[in-house]
């Protein structure tokens, strides 16, 4: 079964994020895009607060984003014990409608590949298009996630105070022509003699160049500057309004 990602991180998933994410994006790298671009800035996909809590903590205006009411959760607790103060709205991208406009607006990560569609990924496009001040940047990394199938089986692990958490690949089916991946993936806590499990489907989805650049088109966006290829690795595209 598929979930969405407001129905994927949530509960144990949420809670574990931080322990088990394979890459973190320093806060510096956006700090410098806000220092070209202007403030205010708006994180989509921000998550339970990296690196929004780290622009925050740097005096910079930055607002966020997120689809998980769980992660937003976590968000406004990690906040609250740093003494930030923080603006993050509960809503998908593709369906935001916020009361500013920003001159920054920006992906921290491969965040865009939670769009399950084509179709979902043109109304976020014109839903960013309506976040952006005049003269504003969107920046979003375009990826595409390499072939899983030789991670099935494999776990990432770390301990806890109280014991360990886990996340397992259980199964892997990838679609080129659909361009999606799906990774079924098996979450376990163990602590106290106590043992938590679920399972849920985690799926991507990706657009080459030419095929972005046509949503971006239909989305009123123009590319001011887009890498040479898209691989394995997060490629920044940056669009204005045009």
């Amino acid at each position: 079964m598929d979930f969405p990602a407001d129905a994927f991180y949530t509960g144990l998933v949420a809670e574990v994020y931080s322990l088990l994410k394979s890459a973190s994006f320093p806060a510096e790298r956006y700090a410098r895009l806000i220092e070209k671009y202007g403030e205010p800035a708006l994180e989509l996909g921000c998550g339970d607060g990296d690196p929004l809590l780290e622009l925050r903590a740097l005096g910079l205006d930055v607002d966020g984003v997120d689809s998980s009411s769980d992660m937003l959760a976590r968000l406004r607790g990690r906040a609250e014990r740093r003494g930030l103060v923080v603006n993050a709205w509960l809503t998908p991208m593709e369906a935001m409608d916020l009361p500013r406009r920003y001159p920054t607006v920006f992906l921290a990560g491969p965040t865009f590949t939670l769009l399950p569609t084509d179709d979902a990924m043109q109304e976020a496009l014109h839903a960013i298009r309506s976040a952006l001040a005049g003269g504003g940047a969107a920046i979003i990394p375009l990826f595409v996630p390499p072939v899983a199938s030789e991670e099935v089986g494999t776990t990432a692990r770390e301990e806890t105070g109280g014991g360990t958490v886990s996340c397992t690949v259980v199964a892997a089916e990838r679609d080129e022509g659909q361009r999606t991946q799906r990774l079924t993936l098996r979450y376990e806590r163990c602590a106290r003699g106590r043992r938590e499990t679920l399972e849920r489907d985690w799926v991507l989805h990706w657009v080459d160049l030419p095929r972005f650049e046509e949503l971006a088109g239909n989305a009123g966006l123009r590319i001011t500057s887009a890498p040479p290829s898209i691989g394995a690795d997060p490629a920044d595209v940056v669009l204005i309004r045009g």
